[in-house]
């Protein structure tokens, strides 16, 4: 059989798939919780840490799309993009590690660290996440079964970040026991070790099927020209850019809003509540009762139940997509998810109950787009190969991944700034809570709903222009299978 009428089993899907939920491990903890570690737990300025994640995440892009044309050049016996994913899984693991390590040092020592630790961290999920996203691109070139393996890999990336959004901050209260640097300490090391474990897995689990055209000569010029003169890929850049931007603010400030934007006595109220509901098992398990955290708990429940619902709007996507093709689905997603992300802003501070509705509702329109933007990717290299006859895969995948570096760039370097700019005060590293001024909570809650929805606007703003439709996307599969068969007779 052909690379566009294979069909995948399961478990290559699954082990695909392990491997992002291996990275969002360490994603997810710095997009929701790496803020709050720096400047709670860590101790170092909002400026430095401004100029941190500029930095680091610039530095990340930069080495983007220089791993992009080592990965198109690489052949072993196990394919180009499979050995990269063997190779840096323990690098992996170390650095997510030592990120969220907090050295008994002084205040220039520990930036030195956290610069130190964090550009490392960046380079090496270069080395790792390129490789491993060109890998979904060569895979199978069958647009139902690419639908498929993309919407499972989605289904454990929220997996994935229902662990570190439902049960990180628990781990790190619970292992730390008041001290909040020997928790992430703890917690970190869990997670990096699993993500060591799945990396190995998706290794071991996949294949790579789809090879360019033997007689294709390798040329960056020529790599890079086909980059600038193929539109979607130009437009996708945007809009991964934009995507990230509004993630990197919101889910940065989310745990913010929680602790200053709502009332604290209603929080306790709800988990006293839910815990009655649940005739006594969250007081078991130390979710509930007069010492737990009820703001962290509170975060965390109301995040795992909107992963189950991001799950739900994943299988919906894959539904939908077959039905009306990705780009319409995407938008018709971004749309919702504008919507009720904007809605926070009119919140309550005792509404909690509406805060857990919201979420839901958001997490599952965001999860009907969560699958859409990397499947098109792949149909963006399809594209190169079919317009251009040459095919780069994981060039073309680096490019968005630097967008996706530039937008948590400079989302996250936005959101210190917004703390800094409506006058943020840190709290010591042995509290969790202390007065703020009326003009902070609002920036709070301004960023957390209405300046990230800024992104999304834009976003669906771009993908109007994108004109990979549903015909073009089997005309390219049927062309290029066809092409594929000629060159191995």
């Amino acid at each position: 059989m052909d690379s566009t009428s294979e069909k995948l089993f399961l478990k290559e899907k699954v082990g695909f798939s392990l491997g992002d939920a291996a990275a969002n491990f360490i994603f997810q903890t710095i997009m929701l919780l790496q803020l709050s570690f720096y400047t709670n737990t860590f101790g170092i300025s909002a400026t430095a840490i401004a100029v941190l994640f500029l930095v680091g995440r610039l530095v990340g892009a930069v080495a983007d799309p220089v791993m992009g044309v080592i990965a198109d050049r690489t052949n072993t016996r196990w394919g180009k993009f499979r050995p990269w994913i063997l190779w840096t899984a323990i690098p992996f693991g170390i650095f997510g590690f030592l990120a969220f390590m907090t050295p008994n040092w002084d205040q220039t020592a520990k930036v030195v660290w956290a610069f130190v630790t964090y550009i490392l961290l960046m380079l090496v999920y270069s080395a790792n996440n390129i490789p491993y996203s060109a890998l979904g691109g060569v895979i199978t070139g069958d647009q139902k079964q690419r639908s498929s393996l993309f919407s499972i890999r989605f289904i454990f990336v929220v997996l994935a970040t229902i662990a570190i959004q439902g049960f990180a901050l628990p781990m790190v209260n619970y292992f730390g026991q008041g001290d909040s640097a020997k928790g992430y300490t703890i917690t970190m090391g869990i997670f990096s070790a699993l993500a060591v474990v799945f990396f190995l897995l998706t290794f071991s689990w996949t294949k790579e099927r789809i090879k360019p055209d033997p007689k294709q000569k390798q040329s960056l010029k020529q790599d890079i020209s086909d980059l600038m003169r193929n539109r979607p890929w130009v437009l996708m850049f945007s809009v991964f850019v934009m995507m990230f931007i509004f993630l990197s603010i919101r889910n940065g400030m989310l745990l913010f809003y929680f602790n200053y934007c709502l009332d604290h006595q209603s929080l306790t109220e709800f988990m006293n509540a839910a815990n009655k509901a649940t005739f006594g098992f969250l007081e078991t398990i130390g979710l509930a009762g007069q010492n737990s955290d009820a703001v962290g708990n509170v975060f965390g429940i109301t995040n795992i139940l909107g992963q189950f619902a991001a799950i739900f709007g994943i299988i919906v996507s894959n539904f939908l997509t077959k039905k009306l093709g990705k780009r319409n689905v995407f938008i018709g997603g971004l749309i919702l998810a504008a919507v009720f992300a904007a809605a926070f802003y009119i919140v309550a501070p005792k509404a909690v109950m509406m805060v857990l509705l919201l979420q839901i509702l958001y997490n599952f329109a965001w999860g009907i787009t969560m699958p859409v933007p990397w499947a098109m990717m792949a149909d963006v290299a399809d594209y190169s190969d079919w317009k251009f006859k040459r095919r780069s895969t994981a060039i073309v995948f680096a490019g968005v991944v630097v967008g996706l570096k530039v937008g948590l760039a400079i989302g996250g370097a936005i959101s210190s700034m917004f703390l800094k700019w409506y006058g943020y005060i840190a709290p010591p590293s042995d509290v969790n809570w202390i007065e703020q001024t009326p003009q902070a909570i609002e920036g709070i809650r301004l960023s957390t709903s209405i300046y990230p929805t800024i992104g999304i606007i834009a976003m669906i703003g771009i993908l109007i222009f994108y004109k990979i439709t549903k015909k073009i996307e089997i005309q390219m599969q049927n062309e290029l299978a066809e092409r594929r068969n000629l060159n191995t007779q």
